[in-house]
């Protein structure tokens, strides 16, 4: 992720000093956990309301109706009798289909001071829901007095259309223009003209016509009969210059084809059901979450990054997404190849840190991306998401047996691999390193971004070129992933290529990387090759592609697990023994889910199962004190204290994808979850089951055209595999 803003010296910039040519950091002058935020999503348009359903302007506020990087409706605010209603409950559908806030009046009094309503007559509902560039809204509004009651409506809003960057805290030297207001009977059209020579318009419609429509405010003076309700519509269109006449019948059908969308892609899925009904939240919440930030490009389902701030394609995440959750549901994997491939670099451009055969790193759609004013409209300063564009393409192709698939990306993986050799590996040396082509690029390429993440053991920051610990270990994994691609393609002799440079790198990394006064892999190597001699979670990268020989992966694992690294809650960035550790930082000592659960897969493939699983349970205990069960981008790295939660980062991304699918990579990572398509075999190699659960069931586990349901249980130090239901022609195995 972009998240750090740095000056030309590489030090944190003050907000006085944001540029276009800065590191585009989030400040955090506002807690997201302050505001308990409700998001909701659908394509290109996310929403973000607080707990009341308002969405409330201000200084850092995050809020609002956000379409395709531009912020169309900045405020949103209901109000009885001119008094902010009280909140009962906030809650998403379990399948983030909708938002419901249940609010009451507070005590109302007139002008005089006298009571004129008491607290906790009038119910408010609000029910909301994204759908085709447009935010629904239903409120219903019921007297529960025995007497009628008159109460005014307020609904007050507005749009400041501002970039998303803007947003986030960068400030801009110029700005396009407001229009005015287009007031109609029942609607309202709020436009701006943007530098980019683009207008952009937002559309508020009502239904039934308000009493009042002005500029910024919409009011419905409601006489209610006892135990009456009435329903109110608004919708809110992104880029409708053209009227539609409200129709409350609009409502119900866009919910109903929204619901359908929801249920026609988790179909496709695996079901998770186990013996600790918290447990089942967290994967119902997970599931939910990826569909949610799933989006359909032309070539197919794609999980944007996460919301608020990377609510968009980005590279790098949506691999190991897809990786996390190749086992669950292939289909997400086939659609990031193929929009990967689609949007792969095939020239120079130093403004983009684009060179053929790179894969993209962020897209951006608004103004300042239109103009340049960030590098973002099509970038691809990220050194590892080519690399694991080619290892996803070899997971899918031993998850799926899909070689067509993989034909038609073919010189794609070609193009992928010549960039490694050519331009990844900037000086001969058989590593890849990264270097921003131009100032305007991120100073760090690899998923640790921070203009600071990157150090020696003394804490001085690392000077480029710098190759990154899993940048090389993903790199073998591409190579091993090019060597069985293709050996099924029935070329023997590249695939033989492609083996002996993997071993190769293997070698070489072991060599130069592996440390044992730290009993670990150095963190990087400097441009003038000395190694920041750090310990991190970087390393558990290794034991995650394998590049790792068995002998040092127990050297590894031995202190990942250790005290100053795994924190109760799970492993540090970076551990307290560390110069730079600070575990309210982005990446030196937060804890990261989605890092932890590649790490937890790696310790497991070397047979560290209860390792693996003791992460599992640290994760699984920070979601019990989490809001809606939802794993954030990350948290803070304090020690886990008895009958305490986990320190909350205050500008996580929540949902986030890759941490959204962490807790599903950590369940096959415990059960050894394996699949053969050419054997037609399902295997479960030294199942072990977390402290929290005795039993697993998954439902729907699909290879090739057959599926088959699995129940797992603890007996007494093993776990009994049982085939519940088979269609087709499948064999499950387990060995312990």
């Amino acid at each position: 992720m972009s998240s750090e803003l740095t000056d030309s010296n590489g030090m944190p910039a003050t907000s006085t000093q944001l540029s276009p040519t800065g590191q585009f950091f989030i400040p955090a002058t506002a807690s997201l956990q302050e505001r308990r935020p409700r998001t909701l999503k659908h394509g290109d348009t996310f929403a973000v309301f607080d707990h009341n359903g308002d969405a409330l302007s201000g200084p850092g506020s995050p809020e609002g109706l956000i379409h395709r990087d531009t912020r169309y409706l900045s405020h949103l605010s209901l109000t009885i009798n001119s008094t902010r209603p009280m909140l009962l409950s906030s809650t998403l559908r379990d399948d983030n289909a909708a938002l419901t806030c249940d609010l009451t009046n507070p005590d109302l009094f007139d002008n005089k001071g006298k009571l004129a309503l008491a607290h906790d007559l009038v119910h408010l509902r609000r029910t909301r829901f994204l759908w085709d560039r447009r935010c629904y809204e239903r409120l219903t509004v019921k007297n529960y007095d025995e007497r009628p009651q008159q109460v005014r409506i307020e609904i007050a809003f507005a749009a400041d259309f501002a970039d998303l960057f803007e947003v986030r805290g960068t400030v801009r030297a110029k700005k396009g223009r407001s229009l005015p207001a287009v007031i109609e009977a029942d609607s309202i059209l709020l436009s701006y003209f943007g530098l980019d020579d683009r207008k952009r318009s937002t559309r508020l419609s009502f239904d039934p016509t308000p009493d009042r429509l002005a500029g910024d405010l919409a009011v419905y003076d409601l006489h209610l009969a006892p135990h009456e309700t009435r329903s109110l519509f608004v919708e809110i269109g992104c880029d409708e210059a053209e009227a539609r006449a409200p129709n409350h019948l609009s409502f119900f059908f866009a919910f109903r084809d929204a619901r359908r969308a929801l249920r026609s892609s988790a179909s496709r899925a695996a079901s998770i059901v186990t013996s600790n009904e918290i447990f089942n939240e967290v994967a119902r919440r997970s599931v939910s979450d990826l569909h949610m930030l799933m989006t359909d490009t032309p070539e197919g389902p794609y999980p944007y990054a996460g919301i608020p701030w990377f609510s968009t394609v980005f590279g790098r995440d949506a691999l190991i997404t897809a990786l996390e959750t190749l086992w669950l549901d292939a289909q997400i994997a086939h659609g990031v190849l193929g929009h990967l491939a689609a949007n792969q670099a095939t020239e120079f451009n130093p403004a983009a840190d684009a060179e053929p055969g790179k894969i993209l790193h962020e897209v951006r759609y608004g103004e300042m991306a239109e103009l340049g004013e960030v590098p973002f409209r099509r970038y691809y300063g990220s050194i590892d998401s080519t690399p694991l564009f080619v290892m996803l393409a070899g997971e899918y192709l031993k998850r799926t047996g899909d070689l067509t698939t993989i034909k038609t990306v073919l010189p794609n993986i070609e193009a992928a691999l010549t960039w490694i050799d050519e331009h990844g590996d900037r000086d001969g040396d058989g590593f890849v390193e990264y270097g921003r082509l131009s100032e305007e690029g991120l100073i760090n390429q690899a998923w640790k971004d921070s203009h600071d993440s990157v150090f020696h053991g003394d804490g001085t920051l690392a000077k480029g070129p710098i190759a990154i610990a899993e940048v090389q270990a993903y790199v073998y994994g591409a190579w091993n992933a090019a060597a069985e691609i293709f050996r099924r393609l029935e070329r023997p002799e590249r695939a033989a290529k492609f083996l002996a440079r993997a071993e190769g790198l293997r070698r070489a990394f072991d060599i130069s990387f592996f440390d044992e006064e730290i009993g670990t892999y150095a963190l990087a190597l400097d441009g003038d090759k000395r190694p920041c001699r750090v310990r991190s979670s970087n390393a558990g990268h290794a034991l995650f592609t394998g590049i790792a020989y068995p002998e040092r992966a127990a050297q590894v694992a031995h202190t990942l697990m250790g005290a100053s690294s795994f924190c109760g809650w799970g492993i540090r960035t970076i551990p307290s023994t560390e110069a730079r550790y600070n575990p309210m930082s982005y990446h030196n000592g937060s804890i990261w889910p989605h890092d932890n659960a590649m790490i937890a897969s790696g310790l497991a493939r070397y047979g560290y199962r209860a390792e693996a699983a003791r992460i599992f349970e640290g994760l699984f205990a920070a979601s019990t004190y989490i809001d809606l069960r939802r794993l954030p981008e990350l948290f803070c790295g304090m020690s886990r204290q008895r009958a305490q939660g986990p320190t909350f980062y205050p500008v996580a991304c929540a949902p986030q994808a890759w941490a959204a699918a962490a807790p599903l990579l950590l369940l096959q990572s415990c059960l050894g979850l394996e699949f053969d398509p050419n054997g037609r075999q399902i295997s479960f190699d030294e199942p072990t089951l977390p402290s929290f659960v005795d039993d697993v069931t998954l439902r729907n586990l699909q290879l090739s055209n057959c599926t088959v349901d699995v129940a797992l249980r603890r007996s007494g130090r093993q776990v009994v595999v049982e085939v519940i239901d088979r269609r087709g022609d499948i064999k499950v195995v387990s060995t312990s």
